[in-house]
């Protein structure tokens, strides 16, 4: 499937949906573009009507209408086909479903920028035409008032075009904004230029209009109320309109982006905000999708640390950090060992081998953290178990040889290896063992030996468990009572014998 469209695979019902979704953009586009120039076309003619505006053209006024009513047809149409253009370029790779290259998603977050050019610029020409026309049929003091009347119209026009085609523009942003995030110094817009274009809508222009009708020398020859009481409701309705698309392109991605949080303060880390705004507040979802992503990645490593070294030596180490130190721990030391593996490697595949040895491996973890131990190690076909480190233990003694019990029924249970397991205790060094480079977590002491010497000589006897005296001594009554004594035994490497205890009992019996 390379070269593909990313959803090219996907039904028909996604392309429908993405059809829907282009034409839905392009009526609203065209909607918005109409819409603002009728009815800002409309105002200003109300306005100059109210104000008697031009007072000099006479009886020659109708040609200046018709003309104004042809240009605004013109424009429509004109601003239509121009829309449609810019648009078109973006359209196709959005109905196709593909990601737009870098130069597709640069004009496409330009689109509220183009759009208010395009109605900028065709009210600065029909401002300059007007104008011109008044100032032929009438005086140059027509010419200013129209000019100044058509000026102010289309300031409030092209801001409330750039704020609602930033609104209208969304669906096709969000596929922009994958490609290029917004960063410093490389924003499409600002919410600076929101708040200026909202003040000089809702306050700016429509005062701007009041003074020009109230203070001399007046523009007019009427009387002026009619015409500051349109002033105030058109101040009053564009300024309610141009709150409410600032409040949506500021209000709901924060309440999102406050959502998002929220979940992530609650330990989800699956949590994803859509990136579509272009100013600052789409660099504010781009970290927190970011800090999202490291959170999961560090909960990877995480994880990973812990299924390496296990969760109680990560834990330790996020705690502690990196520190080639440690302690000296009265620890309990199980140690594993599987019987004759050298024939079993011999006989059996390789893969098969693994696989009855990760089972058997599994039962030792599972009863390891059942009781509380740390699997220190994996050593081939061996396992070396910690009671008592990183993690303190009441009773680490008890703990191992619960859990060497369990080992032993749940191995035999399986039936498919046979094992010997040797339970020592004593005092270790328990900590980062290795170079600042490369640390393992380990315990060095006579207790760890021991019990690898103890594995040895269990795997010849019934219950092939052997555990020694000083393990007997520090362990609760009622586990003793689960082994017998099976004498002393000498070691290898080691001068003295060794008192050992075994436990021959079945699975079934074994408390």
């Amino acid at each position: 499937m390379v070269g593909r469209p990313y959803d090219a695979f996907v039904p028909e019902v996604r392309l429908s949906t993405r059809f829907r979704t282009v034409l839905r953009t392009s009526l609203g586009f065209a909607a918005l573009g109409i819409g603002a120039s009728v009815c800002g076309a409309g105002v200003v003619f109300l306005l100059l009507a109210m104000q008697g505006i031009p007072r000099e053209v006479g009886s020659a006024d109708w040609v200046l209408a018709v003309c104004a009513a042809a240009y605004v047809g013109l424009s429509l149409l004109v601003g239509t086909v121009w829309t449609a253009v810019l648009q078109r370029r973006t359209a196709v790779w959005f109905l196709l479903g593909r990601p737009p290259t870098p130069d597709e998603a640069r004009r496409a977050l330009r689109l509220p920028v183009h759009l208010a050019m395009v109605s900028g610029t065709l009210w600065s020409i029909g401002t300059v035409v007007l104008g011109a026309l008044a100032a032929v049929l009438g005086s140059a003091w027509d010419a200013g008032g129209v000019a100044l009347t058509i000026a102010l119209g289309g300031l409030t026009t092209v801001g409330l075009s750039y704020l609602a085609a930033e609104w209208v523009a969304r669906p096709v942003m969000v596929p922009a904004l994958d490609v290029l995030p917004p960063k410093e110094g490389r924003l499409p817009t600002t919410v600076l230029t929101r708040l200026a274009l909202t003040w000089a809508l809702s306050s700016g222009v429509p005062l701007l209009a009041v003074l020009l009708v109230v203070t001399p020398p007046n523009l007019g020859v009427r009387e002026p109320t009619a015409a500051l009481v349109l002033l105030s409701s058109i101040g009053l309705v564009v300024g309610a309109i141009a709150t409410a698309l600032l409040a949506r392109s500021v209000a709901a991605p924060l309440h999102r982006l406050r959502l998002a949080l929220d979940q992530v303060a609650r330990g989800r880390a699956d949590v994803s905000v859509p990136v579509d705004d272009g100013s600052e507040i789409g660099r504010l979802q781009t970290s927190v999708n970011d800090l999202v992503a490291g959170l999961r990645e560090q909960e990877r490593m995480r994880d990973l640390f812990g299924r390496h070294v296990g969760a109680d030596v990560a834990r330790h180490a996020l705690e502690y950090g990196v520190s080639l130190s440690g302690d000296v721990r009265e620890v309990t030391a199980l140690f594993v060992d599987v019987v004759d593996s050298t024939a079993l490697a011999y006989r059996l595949p390789p893969e098969e081998l693994v696989r009855k040895l990760n089972r058997l491996f599994a039962s030792v973890v599972d009863a390891v953290n059942t009781h509380g131990g740390l699997v220190n190690k994996f050593q081939g076909d061996a396992a070396l178990c910690i009671f008592g480190a990183p993690t303190r233990l009441a009773d680490p003694a008890t703990s191992a040889l619960q859990a060497a019990r369990a080992i032993r029924d749940a191995v035999r249970e399986a039936g498919e290896l046979d094992l010997g397991i040797g339970v020592a205790a004593g005092p270790v060094f328990a900590g980062q063992l290795g170079t600042s480079s490369r640390l393992e977590y380990t315990v060095i002491g006579d207790a760890v030996n021991e019990a690898a010497r103890l594995t040895e000589t269990a795997k010849r006897v019934p219950g092939r468990i052997l555990a020694s005296d000083t393990v007997m001594e520090a362990c609760a009554d009622r586990e003793r009572a689960n082994w017998t004594w099976y004498g002393k035994v000498r070691l290898r490497g080691r001068q003295s014998s060794t008192g050992t205890w075994a436990n021959p009992r079945a699975a079934g019996n074994s408390g």
